[in-house]
């Protein structure tokens, strides 16, 4: 994988959607209990969550950008599909940006 702009840019909305499903397992029942039962813990995890669920979203829209692809449509797929669209939006965006180099004209 290149280290392009595009690139670190969906490497970092990739840890953000790692850390924003690690916030949504936290609300599952084998976790439950144990976040509501502190309310700082709660609010912790739900800040935690909002921020990095935002951050991934911000990050995938500049990764698309900067791969030359409509940010509003990648964001959009991963708003409404959360958290497949927001995976299937890195893996395709990624995929994309290893491809373009191979398909550009040769001088």
């Amino acid at each position: 994988m290149s280290d392009s702009p595009s690139q670190r840019a969906l490497a970092a909305s990739t840890v953000c959607l790692i850390i924003s499903v690690a916030c949504v397992a936290a609300f599952l029942p084998p976790m439950l209990e144990r976040t509501l039962d502190s309310i700082l813990r709660t609010a912790l995890v739900g800040t935690t969550l909002a921020v990095s669920q935002l951050l991934h979203w911000v990050f995938l829209g500049i990764g698309a950008r900067r791969a030359g692809r409509s940010a509003a449509g990648w964001v959009a797929l991963s708003v409404l599909l959360f958290p497949i669209g927001g995976v299937a939006a890195l893996v395709l965006l990624s995929w994309f940006g290893d491809e373009s180099p191979a398909l550009a004209p040769r001088a």
